[in-house]
């Protein structure tokens, strides 16, 4: 079948946009066609610095006849309706057929269009999907017409089986040609079809995919690396950035002046990476744990081949550096001047969010409540409130105003030039972690101690003002705060509440919301939580307390946000949902433990079975409930016990009861499902054996009262009716 071809060359397109405009443009052409009836072998799309390209494989010459019935309004129906219908459909009423129907004669339109040759579709989709192009940022570069492009557009070049497809965008004329590499190449390049295309490109020294100029820059900077005996530093964020910026790229390695060599590492390579684009090189790897140091070379990617072996260029970026660091190290100089206690106060002038203060006035809450849960993990709760007090301290110092990303590690560096404590310092630069999935957590005690209270310190703050994630939308990431507090207590096996570091932290709670007063709170919300939970009830409207009704929003969200982290590890949500759903577990740890030990028991044939075993008890007495209006509630009497096989539940149920219970305790939760593993022999025999709905009424109350016994057993350990499969 013919192929497409299309390329749309202009000048320079951001990097950033790249990647996005070639899937935006494939899934647009693809949404069209499809739209129209073609079914092709496959797309895909092609992003560089000057063009975007798109390949479509397996197009028909020409669209499909389509034959299309469409349904009308009744023969009796108003002539505005009639009318109405046969404007959409382009037929006269002669043309209608009336077709009878249960609810009385109606008009059937029967439409048939013979399919169109492919290049007068083409011509007439792709202007439209151009138009359709959503960059984040476009311009009109020609006076007087309203076309908005990402930087002004030279040429289009469209083919179909080899030939032209004439259309015009933007006043420029579809062509057969694109020109290559902007130095290194010259005249235009005539191109018919993909492989001709690709193949040209190259020879015009342009790399036309992404990810084979990534892989030359990465081996290319691994290789210059090597020859000065020096490793590339990891950055998959500049690779990607840096192979948007060159069509035909090649490595040179500079040399950072000594003078600048006792600035931070962090700063360095901060500077170079955002304003020149610039990959660090450090020494070899002396063992796994300590990466080696900084050396004072640097790698760059040209989009050029140079003649003297790129001796200009690199001379020429060197000098730029020259200056971007000097500016670097005026700063790291002149922060270093004031303590950073001292910088504390300035916080005053720095607005957090209108309804929760400053940064000062955050501060002080991340100082109480970092004490608070200092104390709940064993951490030196005066190291923790110190740390704590200096946390965002750097966000008033010059390095961090001209790095944002640097804040923590800049405050770090300056605890340790006035002499804080390193614990101190470890944790001011810790306590933003993890910033991401594949950041680590803090693990250090006082660290951890101030990165929950910095989190738990947004999310309640957030949640109380009314700030709440709504579908995508989540501004300050509150989403990204809560999986850091659920992997900073999971990784760290922290026996920790979530209830009781609400309340830590929750703002308008009274110094005096202790004890019994604090009990209750709890358990509202978690009886509330449990209730929305399991679709029992809606949310409450006045719950007297606004600390409890966020408390219950609080709650229900970090559940989700924990399905999120054990998808990822392969733990089915329907299991978190289990055994959050039979009592008030918000200790992380143990309710993880106790999905994973559920999760192993369902995979074994035990487990499936016994599951199987309570589907059919929960569906009997579902409906023999409902039939008897009442609910029961395993209260067995031995007398009415006739059958072996009841016998021998009853007493099965017995002895797990009693067991599961203190393991439970004991936090021995597969001994707990070893427990359950017994009932599976004695409940096949009660089903194979026993009739439930039994002719006397005592015997079949009995009955359904020992399967509600086996349901209230197993809910010790989690609701198996939140259970799929």
């Amino acid at each position: 079948m013919p192929d497409l071809l299309l390329e749309l060359f202009s000048e320079e397109i951001p990097a950033r946009m790249q990647a996005g405009a070639a899937r935006d443009l494939e899934r647009l052409m693809v949404g069209a066609l499809t739209d129209r009836g073609y079914l092709f072998d496959g797309a895909k799309a092609f992003a560089g610095p000057r063009r975007l390209t798109l390949a479509i494989a397996g197009l028909p010459a020409k669209q499909k006849d389509v034959r299309e019935e469409l349904k009308g309004p009744k023969t009796d129906a108003p002539q505005a309706a009639i009318d109405g219908f046969l404007k959409k459909t382009g037929l006269t009423r002669d043309q209608l057929r009336i077709e009878k129907t249960p609810k009385g004669d109606v008009y059937m339109a029967v439409i048939e269009r013979a399919g169109r040759d492919t290049p007068h579709v083409l011509a007439e989709i792709i202007p439209e999907v151009m138009a359709k192009l959503p960059w984040p940022k476009s311009m009109r570069w020609k006076p007087g017409s309203p076309v908005r492009w990402v930087r002004p557009l030279h040429s289009i070049l469209c083919t179909f089986d080899g030939e032209l497809v004439p259309f015009s965008f933007a006043g420029i004329s579809s062509g057969l040609h694109t020109r290559g590499h902007r130095f290194l190449s010259e005249g235009k390049i005539e191109a018919k079809r993909f492989d001709d295309y690709a193949q040209k490109l190259k020879a015009a020294h342009v790399v036309l995919e992404a990810e084979e100029r990534s892989a030359i820059i990465f081996e290319g900077v691994k290789q210059a690396a090597f020859v000065h005996g020096l490793e590339m530093i990891p950055d998959e964020g500049l690779l990607a950035e840096v192979s948007g910026l060159a069509e035909w790229p090649v490595v040179y390695i500079g040399t950072i002046q000594d003078e600048f060599m006792d600035v931070p590492a962090e700063i360095l390579q901060t500077s170079m990476r955002t304003h020149q684009k610039y990959f660090s090189l450090r020494e070899p790897q002396t063992s796994k744990n300590m990466p080696g140091r900084m050396a004072n070379r640097f790698a760059l990617v040209a989009n050029m081949i140079a003649r003297d072996g790129g001796k200009e260029i690199v001379a020429g970026n060197e000098r730029v550096l020259r200056a971007r660091l000097s500016d670097a190290k005026f700063f790291w100089d002149e922060d270093r001047k004031t303590r950073l206690a001292a910088r504390v106060e300035k916080l005053k002038g720095i607005v957090f969010h209108a309804k929760l203060g400053t940064q000062f006035e955050r501060v002080e809450r991340i100082e109480k409540l970092a004490g608070e849960i200092a104390h709940l993990i064993g951490a030196d709760v005066e190291m923790a409130k110190r740390a704590a007090h200096l946390c965002k301290a750097d966000l008033t110092s010059g390095v961090v105003g001209e790095f944002p990303e640097l804040q923590g590690v800049m405050g770090r560096y300056y605890a340790l030039h006035d002499e804080e404590n390193a614990d101190v310092a470890d944790a001011i630069r810790d306590h933003y972690k993890p910033v991401g999935p594949s950041d680590a957590v803090p693990t250090e005690k006082v660290a951890i101690a101030v990165a929950l209270a910095d989190k738990l310190d947004a999310l309640t703050g957030f949640f109380a003002a009314g700030e709440k994630p709504t579908g995508s939308g989540d501004p300050f990431a509150l989403r990204r705060a809560a999986l850091g507090v659920i992997r900073i207590i999971l990784e760290n096996k922290l026996p920790v509440r979530l209830v009781s570091l609400y309340f830590e932290a929750a703002p308008g709670r009274h110094p005096t919301m202790k004890g019994a007063i604090l009990s209750n709170l709890q358990e509202m919300i978690f009886r509330s939580s449990l209730r929305i939970h399991k679709n029992e009830g809606a949310f409450p409207a006045d719950l007297g307390s606004k600390i409890v009704s966020d408390g219950i929003t609080l709650l229900l969200f970090f559940i989700e946000r924990l399905k999120v982290i054990l998808k990822d590890k392969g733990i089915r949500h329907d299991l978190i949902d289990a055994v959050f759903g039979v009592g008030y577990e918000d200790n992380l740890v143990r309710l993880v433990a106790r999905v994973e030990a559920l999760q192993a028991f369902l995979k074994s044939d035990d487990g499936a079975n016994l599951l199987a075993g309570y589907k059919r008890a929960a569906n009997i007495l579902k409906v023999e409930e409902k039939k008897d209006a009442k609910t029961f509630i395993s209260e067995v009497s031995e007398i009415h016990l006739t059958e072996p096989a009841e016998k021998a539940l009853f007493a099965a149920l017995a002895k797990a009861k009693a067991a599961i219970t203190p393991l439970l305790q004991k936090e021995d939760f597969a001994a707990a499902m070893q427990q359950m593993a017994a009932l599976r022999v004695p409940v096949d025999a009660f089903f194979d054996g026993v009739k439930v709905n039994a002719d006397d009424r005592q015997v079949r109350e009995n009955r359904l009262n020992l399967l509600a016994s086996l349901r209230a057993t197993l809910h010790q350990v989690a609701d198996f009716g939140k259970i799929e499969g």
